[in-house]
């Protein structure tokens, strides 16, 4: 498995914007519909039960995120979609796919190898107790 470099803390802030711009279901929708065509902010508005000033904001979080750009034709505000920073997301996850996917693998095996014997796994106790269960209490209740 190869090694994740986070870089410098730029790198580090393009995750961090690009995860955050990403986590709300609404600018989601809005990146897939720029995914389509380039579309003005009226439009993109359009789609959604919420206020155009509201579609704004979630427009400029994804513009401070690097994910849409914005050009200015006349009066209209065109937004165009640009992926480039989601790469860096998706080399940050493909890392921890990787990771996962092994142990996956691992107990993949250890599961099929142990069903193969006819074993079952031993549930091995964590900590252990004391095998003298006789022991001396006082009454902490008494008084001298």
């Amino acid at each position: 498995m190869g090694e994740y470099q986070m870089g410098t803390p730029a790198r580090t802030q393009t995750l961090d914007r690009v995860f955050s711009a990403i986590s709300d279901p609404t600018r989601r929708e809005i990146l897939t519909r720029l995914s389509a065509a380039d579309e003005r902010v009226t439009d993109v508005a359009r789609h959604f039960s919420i206020s155009l000033n509201s579609v704004s904001k979630h427009v400029r979080v994804l513009e401070q995120a690097g994910l849409v750009s914005r050009s200015v034709r006349g009066r209209n505000h065109v937004l165009s979609l640009n992926a480039a920073p989601m790469a860096e997301a998706a080399d940050w996850i493909e890392y921890y796919r990787v990771f996962w996917t092994d142990r996956l693998a691992s107990l993949d095996r250890f599961v099929t190898g142990t069903l193969a014997s006819g074993t079952a796994p031993s549930a091995t106790p964590t900590s252990t107790t004391p095998s003298d269960t006789s022991t001396t209490t006082t009454d902490k209740g008494a008084s001298a």
